[in-house]
């Protein structure tokens, strides 16, 4: 390889040349920290994808043939039924690690009703007090928490809604904690994680849950900023790029 080709490699790679699971944060609309995802997977070479936006049985039909046909993976994964961003954003990073094996830590909206029912450990099974899911948070992360998903829903949520919105974000940080786990496991790693900047911070996202249930293993964490305001809480590294247009985020709770 040729020294601009190795430098390159290695800009790119940033922390990522000594972890064991690396965790991709994004703002989910945003195509230019899709960009980088794809450049930081495609320097890294994971072993193992985990995704936010696949389930688990999505991300078990993934094979390396279909990564090469965008359309067919797209209708494979019923992408356009998902709620998620367009997939011409999400398939380069696929495209990245084409003989990775994929891993899917989506939460279906039955498991997010479960939390509401029947409490955050049951909802998420065997290994809660793993990923400290039987225990509550301290007083000032869940305050910080509610306060976050208030302005996340415009202020239209009724206060007696938010614990219940914080135990949802619980349960997605520890699905991915899971499956993180699981992939290394099965897989050796590395592992790249690609899910939100809510979920990748190290101070009370994935990374921390992970390092509760996995203590030894070396995990590291990127955030994207937008316009030059970085995300809320604590990464290894926090890159930028410019917000695209977006409407009045507000408008559908009018």
């Amino acid at each position: 390889m040729r020294l601009a080709a190795i430098v390159a490699a290695l800009l790119l790679a940033g922390p990522a040349a000594a972890q064991d699971v690396i965790v991709l944060g994004e703002v989910h609309d945003n195509p230019a920290h899709h960009r980088v995802q794809a450049q930081r997977v495609a320097a890294l070479r994971p072993k193992a994808l985990v995704f936010e936006m696949l389930t688990p049985d999505h991300a078990a039909r993934v094979s390396p043939d279909l990564i090469g046909d965008a359309d067919a993976l797209a209708d494979l994964l019923d992408w356009a039924n998902s709620g998620w961003p367009d997939f011409s954003y999400y398939y380069p990073i696929f495209a990245a690690a084409p003989d990775a094996v994929m891993y899917g830590a989506g939460v279906s909206r039955d498991a997010a009703r479960g939390v509401m029912e029947t409490g955050l450990a049951t909802a998420f099974g065997a290994g809660a007090a793993e990923y400290g899911l039987d225990a509550p948070l301290p007083d000032d992360q869940q305050t910080a928490r509610e306060a976050l998903q208030a302005r996340a829903h415009c202020g239209a949520l009724p206060p007696e809604m938010l614990p219940s919105m914080v135990d949802v974000q619980r349960l997605r940080d520890a699905s991915l904690a899971r499956a993180a786990r699981q992939a290394f496991d099965q897989t050796g790693g590395p592992v790249a994680v690609i899910t939100g900047n809510g979920h990748a911070r190290m101070d009370w996202g994935m990374p921390a849950l992970l390092a509760l249930a996995a203590p030894d293993l070396v995990v590291r964490a990127l955030g994207q900023g937008e316009d030059g305001i970085p995300p809320g809480g604590s990464f290894d590294e926090v890159t930028d790029a410019p917000a695209p247009e977006r409407g009045d985020p507000c408008a559908v709770f009018n």
